[in-house]
This record gives C-alpha cells, structure tokens and sequence, in this order.
C-alpha cells in the first residue's frame, strides 16, 4: 500500500509541475516534430485566430492520406505553442451531386487553389480521382490560397510527397507570417536598362504582393532614387535605404557609372540585390524567321562590379542534353504546318541537388540561354553554388553560332560531358565597395552623405540567366502564363518558387527560411527485395507466430508436468 500511494504522489506531482512548465521531448532521429526557433517565435506572438481550411481528406490514395495526417499534426504541433491556430479538414469530393460537386471545384480553383487528377485502380476498376492538395488560410478577413504538394518533374511519387511534407512547417508559417504582417517590407524592380517589362514579370510580381510592397523604380543617376535622407544632430544628414531588396532583371543596355555607384552604396548599407544577368544576348524570335542566329556579347557594363563582389558571369552559352523540348516544322499537310518537339540544347532544365533553404525541394528549373559563372576572391564573403547544369553539358564561347540544324544529329555523349556548371550562385558577408577608391567625379560632392567602403553583414544572389523569372504569353491570345508554365510541353517547372524563395532568403530576418532546409528521411522498403522475398515473408509471418506459441505452450505443458510429478513423488514419499 505504501509503494501505491507513494506511485500516485508521484503522479499527481508530475501533473501539477506539468500544468505550469510547458516542455515536449521529440524522440524521432531527424527531429521531425521539432518546430524552428522562428516558428516558435512568430505562433507565440499571434493574437487573433488564423483559420486553417484542408481541402485534402476522404478517400484518398495512401501517399496522399500521409499527407493529410501529417499536415494534421504539423498543425497540432503548432497548436501546441498556440491557442490562436483552428482548422478544419473538407473533402470537396463528398458531394453525390455531380453538379454541386463540380461548382464546388471550380470555386476552388477560382480562389488559387490547384487541382490534382489522378487514375486509381480498387477492386480491379479503374476510375478518376480529383484531389486539392491544399487549404485556404484566413486571418481578420484576408484570405490565401496555400498549396501542400510541391510537385516535381522526374521524381518519384514517393520522394514528392515525402518533400511536401519536409516543407510543410515552412509552408504553414510562411502563410501564418504573410497573413499576419502588419507592414511589407519593400522591394523594388531596377528599369531604364532595357530590363525585363512589367508584363514580362508580371506573375513574379504577383507572387511578391503576397508578402512584400513592390515598386518599379529608375536610378536616374539619383541618390535618393534607393535611399532617403534623415536628419541627425550631427550637421550632415545620413542616407538609409527605402527597399530591403533590389531585383535587376536581365538589362540588356549599359550602366553608367553612377548608378553603379548607387547601386554600389545601396549594398554598402546592408541591401541585398538578386541579381539575373544575361551576358550573351540570344534570341528566339530570329529563329522563327530563319534556321540561324548569333549569341552575341551583352555588355552591360557589370563586370568589374560583380568581379569585386566575388563572381564573374561568363560570356560563353551552355548546352545541355538535359534540356526543354521546343515545337520545330518538320512539314506541312494541306494548309497545315505540322510539329515535333525536339530538345532544344540551348534551354536547359536545371534539377537542384543541394539542400539549402533557396532550391531544397524545387522542382525542376527552366532555362533559356543559359551562361555559366565562376567564384572569385573576395574577401569576407562566402560563396554558395545553388544551381548547377546536369553532366552532360558543355559551354560554347560567344559570339556562338545558333543553329537549329542541331536537332537533326545525334548528340554525342562525350563531346556532352564537360558539366556539371555552376550557374547561380549565393554570395554572404561584408563586401568591400567597387568605388573604394575610384569616385565618380559627379558624385563626389555628395560625400558628406557617407560614403561607405566596407558594407555591414549582407547577400545577394547572382543567376546567369535573366528569363528565368520572364512568364511566357499565350500564343493567341497574348495574356501573361503563370512564371513557370510552359505552353509547348503543358509542364509547369519550379521558376516561380526559385524566384520566391531567392527573395524570401535575401529578406528574411527571422530565419524562418531556415526550416525549409529540413530533411526528413524517407525510409522506403526496396520494392524489388520486397517482390523477390515477399513469399519467404509471408510464410515467416504466418508459421512464426503459430510455432513460437506452439513452442510457448510445450515449454509449459512439461514445465507443469515436472511440478506436478514432483508433487506426486514428494506425496507418494510422505504416505509411505
């Protein structure tokens, strides 16, 4: 009885220290049920409801039903360090009335959520399955669309969904903080180079609404086109900058010196930039006209800048036989021009194989005259390939030749394995200014606004290829395609989420675009031991049990016998 008593003490003291300190304790090896630092952080801080709606339950196949538990314990998770966190789980598909049902889809889809279509085969029938992968989030009135599979070409289904679920913690916050933030930091598009239009990113645009204040902006050789003055009680005033970020988006025009400068001081201060630089100028429209072209150098005057920042962007074009299929004329039938799809070795498809938070987990990546680029000294600065060609690449020097009687040969392997090359790169640190000691003599009266020679703790991202944040236009009818989407193939890559995912890192001061560097292991059954084997498993799974309790009861039964003679002795003894 005092063991007892002394058990239940323990128990209702245990509860009682539990009810006033919060701890959990995550026994799994790759911490999956950990949350970020900055994720903790930002649930602690809400205070009004946010309202998660998961249109992915009922009766689904069983990659996805492990997507649907696991976003609803993340969700748990972050109920845990939160009241404010409420959800609900729909099946859009229970509905017996094919109209509503379909109304209901379509609602769906108007509201920005994607639709999967999938063939299940139960009971030796196969039928049509339509799946939304994903949840309207919703916060004192606002509303987002948040998708919860990261779809990716030439994966296996099972490595998508277990990459979905890795970046389900990053996807959830990120749309708890979009929702949440009061004030969006401000970025801003460089122009009056001949960058990229408006129309032209147009999608990219969009998806920067969602979480930042974005503005067009040109540098007109003026100080306060990327910086405000503010008064100090000093006699001088001191310069700080408007824009977190600046994107420069393929120029195809020179800078002039004092906007370099400008752009200079502005990293000097602490921005970041995103740099996408094309330093060859090649064009498909000529191409439709003629079976040549030529790939020029695009001089744009950015060399020495990005050459003192620790990267030089190589004028030279990269073939790679992993490359994105383009419509060819290969003849004409009556009045009609008739088609195949060749790959275009001029237009590479990049597949991102490093885990950091920029490219962990994309899908692939669409190219259009791609360079490559190379590292340098820089002191202070860390460098950190995010893209690379695949192994059957090589470069060719401009001016180059551009020829589509290409598509008519084979390729040849071993002239096609010089890659992989690095083609994107993140540069980290203190960068010393490219003006430490040559001014532009028009600036040079404006020092008392503070020239900077060493820039306080930043980063930028440079990408040798300008159109990869440019959306394609509808053939006939000429409105913008979602970044990423190709008309020709009907493949929607990972362009969008590269472009997201490069500014998110460049601005986040949270760290919350740490989480998405998480890999969760995925512990797969090799199919092919298991269709060899599965007999021999069956049959151990079956006998082992029924003789080891076979076994058990034996064991006993002569255990039970030898007590019981030994009795029988004993008493036989005792009588006589």
């Amino acid at each position: 009885m005092t063991g007892l008593a002394l058990g239940i003490g323990i128990i209702i003291m245990v509860n009682i220290i539990a009810a006033f300190i919060f701890t959990r304790v995550d026994l799994t090896a790759e911490k999956r049920y950990s949350l970020a630092p900055a994720t903790k952080k930002m649930l602690k801080k809400l205070n009004d409801v946010i309202f998660f709606k998961v249109y992915l339950t009922g009766d689904l196949p069983p990659g996805f039903q492990r997507l649907s538990n696991e976003t609803r314990e993340m969700l748990d998770e972050f109920r845990a360090f939160t009241d404010n966190i409420q959800y609900e789980f729909v099946d859009p598909s229970d509905n017996p009335n094919t109209k509503d049902r379909n109304d209901t889809y379509r609602l769906l889809v108007e509201r920005g959520l994607e639709p999967t279509d999938l063939r299940v085969n139960k009971k030796g029938a196969s039928s049509q399955l339509i799946i939304f992968p994903g949840a309207m989030v919703s916060y004192q009135g606002k509303e987002i669309p948040l998708k919860l599979l990261m779809a990716q070409l030439q994966e296996d289904p099972n490595k998508v969904l277990n990459n979905s679920i890795q970046s389900l913690e990053y996807n959830l916050a990120s749309a708890i903080k979009n929702l949440t933030t009061a004030i969006k930091p401000q970025i801003a598009f460089i122009e009056g180079q001949g960058e990229l239009s408006q129309m032209e990113t147009v999608d990219f645009k969009n998806s920067l609404d969602n979480f930042y204040s974005v503005d067009r902006i040109s540098l007109n050789n003026k100080i306060t086109s990327l910086a405000i003055r503010l008064k100090t009680d000093t006699a001088h005033d001191v310069l700080v900058n408007k824009y977190r970020a600046i994107i420069i988006a393929k120029p195809t025009k020179p800078f002039d010196e004092r906007d370099k400068f400008l752009i200079d001081q502005f990293i000097m201060r602490g921005g970041k930039v995103l740099w996408l630089i094309d330093p060859v100028f090649a064009s498909m429209d000529s191409l439709q006209k003629y079976s040549t072209t030529m790939g020029i150098p695009n001089d744009i005057n950015l060399e020495d800048m990005l050459f003192n920042y620790g990267v030089r962007v190589n004028v030279n074009l990269v073939q790679d036989m992993n490359a994105l299929p383009i419509p060819v004329k290969t003849g004409q039938i009556g009045n009609q021009p008739q088609f195949d799809y060749f790959k275009w070795y001029f237009f590479p498809v990049l597949m991102p194989s490093i885990s950091h938070p920029v490219v962990n987990g994309l899908n692939a990546i669409k190219t259009e005259f791609l360079s490559t680029l190379d590292t340098v000294t820089a002191a202070g600065v860390k460098k950190t390939y995010l893209l690379k060609t695949s192994h059957y690449s090589r470069t060719v020097k401009a001016p180059a030749l551009i020829d589509l009687e290409i598509l008519k040969k084979e390729p040849n392997e071993r002239i096609f394995s010089k890659g992989p090359f690095p083609v994107a790169v993140l540069l980290e640190g203190q960068f010393a200014s490219a003006y430490l000691h040559r001014i532009p003599p028009e600036l040079a009266g404006n020092l008392s606004l503070g020239f900077k020679p060493i820039s306080k703790t930043t980063k930028m991202i440079v990408i040798a290829d300008g159109d990869i944040v440019k959306n394609q236009f509808h053939f006939s009818q000429g409105y913008p395609l979602p970044l990423g989407y190709d008309q020709y193939t009907k493949q929607t890559f990972g362009n969008n989420d590269l472009a997201m995912n490069a500014i998110n890192y460049l601005c986040d001061d949270s760290g919350l675009i740490s989480v998405r560097s998480r890999e969760l292991k995925l512990r797969m059954l090799d199919s092919a031991k298991v269709e060899k084997q599965r007999f021999f498993w069956q049959l151990i799974n079956i006998l082992l049990p029924i003789l080891l309790i076979s076994g058990l009861g034996m064991v006993k039964y002569h255990l039970r016998k030898r007590a019981y003679a030994r009795i029988f002795e004993t008493v036989k003894y005792e009588k006589k």
